[in-house]
């Protein structure tokens, strides 16, 4: 009777022994599709192999980069339909990128990926691209000219290409924030690449603070200067800003911002667009939509969307930036 009482108390034991484990802060850092990741977390273990797995299954998913992804078999297939049934993050992808291209009248399209290479943002070197080519090259480019159904995802042309770098790290960031959740923490901050997911509290018991860069020529990513800050709690946030990614060719700057229907880098008075969204994909991807068509269309897309803010830096005069938000803001700047 000893023996069986002994046996049925000890799992009791080592939940217990579980439930008592202390819970501390973790920061763990690295890098990731050309960038480097941050999270930070409260939890009794620290996940980072368990996290780096994720990254690493989404990279064989969605990276331009890697020849064995699942994006670069679609842009190296012909006009064959493609198989997306055992990628679901891929599927996934590809059915909110096609509902926000929709939303936007094609200022966010994932086709634009050819564009993006002739100008040199991509795949390929910097070139200096002529009207005929831009021309040609958008006869290819459109979120109209791939199609998904259940599973099956075609193109109609089989040059179409798809670039996923507008919404990858968002969604990546969506994905880390799942598996924590899985794990069963409760506050935590995931950040790949300027993007974020936010969840609970920070290690000071308050909502996590976060600064939006002050929008300067900064190709080495090293400015740390805050423009505005906001906290937030179970929310994502993605900023987009033409201050970083660009070149300069022939005395002419070129950011690296490409408007899928002229095909040429955008120029207008928008410096930067800071979206928050319940989910990061969707702010991601709303954050280059506003950065092609400019602040005020940018201002009516949001507004006539559900559970998204958004604000924006931007330049009309050349001397000094301004700043023009959503309802929503206010409420996140006071705490």
């Amino acid at each position: 009777m000893k023996s069986k009482t002994a046996f049925l108390l000890l799992p009791l034991v080592l939940l217990m022994l579980t439930s008592c484990q202390k819970k501390q802060v973790f920061h763990n850092e690295s890098f990731i599709f050309g960038t480097v990741y941050h999270i930070t977390y409260t939890a009794t273990d620290d996940l980072q192999t368990g996290i780096d797995a994720e990254l690493a299954k989404f990279d064989a998913s969605l990276s331009m980069f890697n020849p064995s992804s699942t994006i670069s078999r679609f842009n190296r297939s012909g006009l064959e339909p493609f198989d997306l049934s055992g990628d679901p993050w891929t599927k996934k992808v590809i059915e909110e990128s096609l509902k926000i291209s929709a939303q936007t009248n094609g200022a966010f399209d994932i086709t634009v990926a050819p564009l993006v290479n002739l100008w040199g943002f991509g795949t390929k070197d910097k070139s200096n691209p002529t009207p005929a080519q831009i021309d040609s090259i958008r006869s290819f480019v459109g979120y109209k000219l791939i199609h998904l159904e259940d599973s099956w995802l075609t193109k109609s042309d089989p040059r179409v290409q798809l670039d996923c770098s507008a919404v990858a790290k968002g969604y990546a960031c969506d994905v880390v924030a799942d598996y924590l959740s899985k794990q069963g923490v409760d506050d935590f901050l995931v950040e790949i690449g300027g993007e974020m997911v936010l969840k609970g509290k920070n290690p000071e018991g308050n909502p996590w603070r976060i600064g939006i860069n002050k929008p300067v020529d900064d190709s080495t990513s090293s400015n740390q200067e805050w423009e505005q800050r906001l906290a937030l709690t179970d929310k994502a946030i993605a900023t987009s800003g033409n201050y970083r990614k660009f070149y300069v060719k022939d005395g002419k700057k070129l950011a690296h911002t490409i408007d899928p229907l002229s095909g040429y880098p955008v120029q207008h008075s928008l410096l930067s667009a800071t979206i928050v969204a319940p989910d990061c994909l969707t702010a991601d991807a709303l954050a280059t939509a506003c950065m092609v068509i400019g602040v005020d269309s940018a201002m009516s897309l949001v507004k006539s969307l559900h559970h998204v803010e958004a604000l924006f830096i931007y330049n009309d005069d050349g001397m000094e930036n301004k700043v023009l938000f959503t309802a929503g803001i206010p409420a996140m700047q006071k705490k």
